[in-house]
């Protein structure tokens, strides 16, 4: 396969991609690196094959995107009609894990609880711990100052311990 730049690298997947794939679905089979590479650029190949065709599919249909559709199409076209059921599934597979993360992004928003009003919680948490330390007798608020680089100096004239952040 020839690219542009005159740089085969650039347009191919990463071998470590491949060697796990490799191992995962052959774990008891030596493979050897000549059997890889050819692997890795069979791999390479196939999916300029199926974009480029994807491509071409999208274009006729006037769309500036490659959907998964285009995709579909064009192993249909390409006589890879026999792997369509189990890219749909894999597609499907995506949409829920994506759907997932989507959801757990959103939590913080699915609260209910303003963005202002969890800054003012936070800040008067903030505030109840800074208390403690100044206090000297919390260990959470110690173990606070520890965490977030502030150290408690009791050599200070009136024998309580001041804050000074650790450079």
């Amino acid at each position: 396969m020839a690219s542009s730049s005159g740089n085969d690298d650039d347009l191919t997947i990463p071998r470590a991609a491949i060697n796990k794939m490799i191992k995962e679905t052959l774990p008891n089979v030596r493979v050897a690196n000549d059997a890889r590479e050819l692997v890795v650029n069979c791999c390479t190949e196939f999916i300029h094959l199926i974009s480029s065709e994807a491509n071409e599919i999208c274009n006729k249909s006037e769309k500036k995107t490659i959907s998964p559709e285009h995709v579909i199409q064009a192993l249909e076209s390409l006589g890879f009609g026999s792997y369509i059921s189990e890219v749909k599934e894999v597609l499907q597979e995506c949409k829920t894990v994506a759907l997932k993360r989507r959801k757990a992004s959103s939590r913080l928003e699915n609260l209910g609880i303003p963005e202002e009003e969890l800054l003012r919680q936070q800040q008067e948490l903030f505030a109840k711990v800074s208390e403690a330390i100044l206090r000297g007798n919390s260990g959470i608020g110690r173990a606070f100052a520890c965490k977030y680089c502030v150290r408690a100096h009791t050599h200070s004239p009136s024998s309580q311990p001041s804050l000074l952040p650790a450079f």
